[in-house]
């Protein structure tokens, strides 16, 4: 029998030290204890009470993917010999291997019509910057951010581009969690968790919901175990069986890794792929017949209840059974454990929103929340599991296409300016531009934008349609080497956040702001992305009544967003303070809601149509244990026990239904794409849903996206599977 596959545990242990050996531990101690915030998920950890303590003072809390993370930033600069090489050569090589060739350490020009990047100075490059955006009309241009930039670099990106005349400016949260902003602003008034950290330990039931913290956010990982350790419940709700969510041998506790692994989930319950409404629809509709909803809280708190509960009672449960997968059985038990509970707290992640109706998925979590009264207490409430370490941050402070009505106000009345009127694009819609030949210009900062594109063909083509990027980044990826032979490219390397000259501020996705100092030295000419826009907007738009070159000094920007951006006040002095804060009017300890009429309100959701193009196969994309968003640490994946990212996971039972083995060889085929000669590997899956790693499988999904949020649905992708001709 094959021995059980846990999270955490010797090996990582062993290979987070051989991480740290090569870093060296000089280095290492430096950055990891250094006051700066994490540069992996946005958890939250660092900050001024040192680099490895949580928001709750937790020491130490550090994990794998933050030492992975430090060391792609402490390697030496690529050798220019490297850039000798035609793009085509280069592009040869892996997402891993490009990422390992080293930190960029001068700014980098392809030309157009050139196959190769040349080595330029700085003043090149801002030459070259400015003459190619001054001739382009600002409609005709996008500006794209990840969510690793600092909330001053963030301010003065959305800054420039709207001073420069345009809108469109988004960020990689369409492509993650904007679903999440979308329906808990429509429900609640607030697009973000209700919960601090310190919640988590009063809790007595956590829901996880379509999400891998044990691979994506494994400092989560000890809360569900804090929760259990006190009696409490976890209920983990994912298609997937995931290995680390059913046992975790924790790094850090000798017992846990003595014993074979922690126990995180109390019940485990797999709907199928595009399941989770159904699945939420039923817990709610057996909460109504137990009669165990909080009725003072609906009263008082919410609106349109009724329709909410008319649907549910005219919902058979059959319907319920069959969309989701789950037995009415099953289903019920997971609502008599929170028809118990006291305090619960909802976290979900990208399994919810990544689906053309991933606005009505978070919808249906936050009516169950509703239902019992778990929010606006302490202890309870709503939490969504976001990526990035400043993803929250960067949309906070502006790098979003459509701004609130106050925002807009303020920036023009601060900067004595007027904001360009037509609305944004938004990520997709860009994108879409890009591939209809309407953009001529892309200013990306930081990012993988070919790997975080669904249809990797079209994406590619998108990309080169542009015809000029200039892309602000501290390593190489693939989207600085694939979509660019007939493109011009400007690439400009930029500090790390620990590298920053001047203190910079990280939002966690707890809405706890706090302060990097930056400081450390590794490389001799790269600059920080504030310092980069700033000259870049002094150059374009000298006539501005924006004083850019202000803006080198991070005070004036942490200034001007106190003044402009809600909840953000205590920014101002944060400097001299040295006191990191939540922001205003988000977290929810009593029942006071920020919508229109002060009252939470129900949603009511259809559950989604069957697959579509009679595909016997779903689709979802997932990452891997040795990856962080589209970089890749490791090939194998040691939780799920894949040593290949080019497979495919799928139920024994349809393994055995295609009459192949484990270890066969297949075509995966979809309408927009195919993978070719990948492994079937078995797993702990409904019957039907099938999963494959990001972003290799991007090359199957396509660019339908949900309505409201313009997600794209890489969770839910109908595809057929064929054996490979040489296993026939």
């Amino acid at each position: 029998m094959a021995k059980q596959q846990i999270g955490g545990g010797a090996k990582k242990v062993l290979y987070t030290l051989n991480t740290l050996r090569k870093i060296g531990p000089v280095k290492a101690t430096k950055a990891l204890r250094a006051k700066n915030t994490c540069k992996a998920c946005a958890l939250g950890m660092g900050g001024q009470n040192g680099g490895m303590v949580n928001e709750i003072g937790e020491f130490p809390s550090v994990c794998n993917k933050s030492v992975q993370a430090q060391s792609t930033d402490i390697q030496p600069e690529i050798p220019n010999e490297i850039f000798t090489h035609t793009i085509a050569e280069i592009a040869e090589l892996s997402s891993k291997e490009l990422e390992g060739l080293g930190r960029l350490n001068t700014p980098l020009y392809k030309a157009k019509g050139r196959d190769r990047f040349l080595p330029v100075s700085w003043d090149e490059s801002l030459d070259i910057a400015t003459r190619r955006l001054a001739a382009t009309a600002p409609d005709r241009s996008f500006f794209y951010a990840s969510g690793r930039s600092s909330n001053e670099a963030a301010f003065v990106f959305q800054l420039l581009a709207r001073a420069y005349g345009t809108n469109n400016v988004t960020n990689c949260s369409y492509y993650c969690h904007q679903a999440t902003g979308v329906a808990l602003s429509s429900t609640i008034g607030t697009g973000t968790a209700t919960v601090e950290l310190a919640d988590l330990g009063k809790s007595d039931l956590i829901f996880v919901i379509g999400a891998n913290p044990a691979s994506n956010h494994p400092r989560f990982i000890h809360q569900l175990k804090h929760c259990r350790d006190r009696s409490g419940e976890v209920v983990i709700i994912n298609p997937a069986k995931e290995p680390g969510l059913v046992k975790f041998a924790i790094p850090k506790s000798p017992k846990s890794l003595l014993s074979g692994g922690s126990e995180i989930a109390s019940h485990y319950v797999q709907p199928k792929i595009g399941g989770d409404i159904a699945l939420l629809k039923g817990i709610a509709k057996s909460i109504l017949e137990r009669q165990a909803e909080d009725r003072k809280f609906i009263d008082n708190f919410t609106d349109a209840f009724e329709a909410y509960e008319n649907d549910l009672q005219a919902t058979p449960w059959n319907d319920l059974v069959e969309a989701s997968g789950v037995s009415q059985q099953d289903i019920e038990r997971v609502a008599a454990l929170y028809a118990k509970a006291e305090r619960a707290v909802f976290a979900w992640g990208m399994g919810v929103t990544h689906h053309t109706y991933g606005v009505e998925n978070v919808e249906s979590i936050a009516a169950l929340a509703m239902l019992r009264g778990m929010l606006g207490k302490p202890g309870a409430g709503l939490l969504p599991l976001r990526g990035h370490s400043n993803v929250q941050g960067v949309g906070t402070i502006g790098v979003k296409p459509v701004l609130a009505e106050d925002v807009i106000a303020r920036i023009e009345e601060h900067f004595d300016l007027k904001l360009p009127p037509k609305r944004g694009l938004d990520t997709m819609a860009s994108m879409q531009q890009a591939a209809s030949g309407n953009v001529d210009a892309a200013v990306i900062m930081g990012g993988n934008l070919l790997a975080a594109n669904p249809n990797t063909e079209w994406a590619r083509g998108a990309l080169e349609s542009i015809a000029f990027r200039l892309c602000l980044t501290t390593t190489l990826n693939q989207s600085h080497v694939h979509g660019v032979s007939a493109s011009e490219m400007l690439i400009l390397p930029v500090t790390a956040r620990d590298e920053e000259w001047e203190p910079t501020t990280q939002e966690s996705m707890f809405n706890f702001v706090r302060m990097s100092d930056g400081g450390i030295h590794r490389l001799s000419n790269v600059r920080p992305e504030s310092v980069i826009l700033a000259d870049l907007g002094e150059r374009l738009l000298p006539d501005s009544p924006i004083e850019f070159s202000a803006f080198k000094r991070h005070k004036h920007i942490r200034e001007a967003i106190a003044e402009i951006v809600p909840g953000m006040q205590e920014l101002a002095s944060i400097d001299i303070a040295k006191k990191e804060f939540h922001i205003a009017n988000r977290l929810l300890h009593e029942p006071k809601f920020y919508t229109q009429n002060g009252k939470a309100r129900f949603a009511v959701t259809s559950i989604p149509s069957p697959r579509r193009d009679d595909a016997p196969f779903m689709l979802a994309t997932v990452r891997s244990e040795g990856q962080f968003n589209s970089i890749i640490y490791e090939e194998a994946d040691s939780y799920r026990g894949t040593v290949s990212r080019w497979c495919v996971m799928m139920n024994p039972d349809d393994l055995d239904g295609l009459g192949l083995p484990k270890g066969a060889t297949a075509t995966i085929r979809s309408s927009q794409g195919q993978m070719e000669n990948v492994e079937l590997i078995p797993f702990d899956l409904p019957s039907g849903s099938v999963l494959a790693y990001y972003p290799e499988a991007n090359a199957l999904t396509n660019t339908e996206i949900d309505p409201r949020s313009k997600t794209p649905g890489f969770k839910s992708t109908p595809v057929w599977i064929e054996a490979s001709r040489e296993t026939n």
